[in-house]
């Protein structure tokens, strides 16, 4: 009876393992998805600074929000529908601010600087995504890191306010440096192997397309 009740627990504690790691790795991919998308309609000439500005004030929403429900190591049905309904304002923003008539300048200054820093946004929301599925990152540590993207996504909100790269931006690759360095701290801890944490094989696929990260749809 001792050993039925304790392979169920150790059933149960596998099927959460795997259940959370599916569902922050489905949304810390949409978060890389939703950066990328910005700085291509800062690249082409579709997004302003100021409407990239105002998308990573949304982006510093969502990421807070990451990091709120996840400081328990975990996301429950609820929350994780919460995160969805905002990923999914934000996307249909993108989609609307990359089709009006406001355009950009993709050579001016505070382009290029917003540019440069929204891919910084990207790679390390990939680099998030990627210790979150292979194991290396726990769901403390992820949302910690959170936290730090989302400090990043407003200092970035608020130098590109006025559509001009005003000096805040000095503190965003601070902000992005401190949340670079502890990405690399926790992905450098010895991770949990798959099967000791009950996950078995990962069973879900990246929704992410990016140029050192992979490929798959979103």
């Amino acid at each position: 009876m001792m050993k039925r009740t304790l392979v169920a627990c150790g059933l149960s504690v596998a099927l959460c393992s795997t259940v959370f790691a599916q569902t922050a790795a489905t949304e810390t991919a949409r978060d890389t998805a939703q950066q990328e998308r910005i700085e291509q309609g800062l690249q082409s000439g579709q997004l302003s600074t100021r409407e990239a500005a105002g998308l990573e004030r949304q982006q510093q929403r969502i990421d807070r929000t990451e990091a709120r429900d996840l400081r328990d190591g975990s996301l429950s049905p609820a929350e994780a529908a919460q995160i969805q309904r905002e990923q999914n304002h934000a996307s249909a923003d993108i989609d609307r601010a990359k089709h009006n008539a406001v355009g950009g300048n993709p050579a001016s200054a505070s382009s290029q600087r917003m540019q440069a820093d929204v891919q910084r946004n990207a790679d390390q929301q990939a680099r998030i995504n990627q210790g979150v599925r292979s194991g290396a990152l726990t769901g403390h540590e992820t949302a910690s890191l959170e936290r730090g993207q989302a400090h990043v996504d407003r200092k970035e909100a608020a130098a590109g306010a006025e559509g001009t790269w005003l000096p805040p931006a000095r503190r965003v690759s601070s902000a992005a440096r401190t949340v670079r360095a502890a990405a690399s701290r926790a992905r450098s801890a010895t991770p949990v192997p798959a099967t000791e944490a009950g996950c078995g094989a990962a069973p879900w696929t990246p929704a992410v397309r990016h140029p050192t990260h992979g490929t798959c749809a979103i």
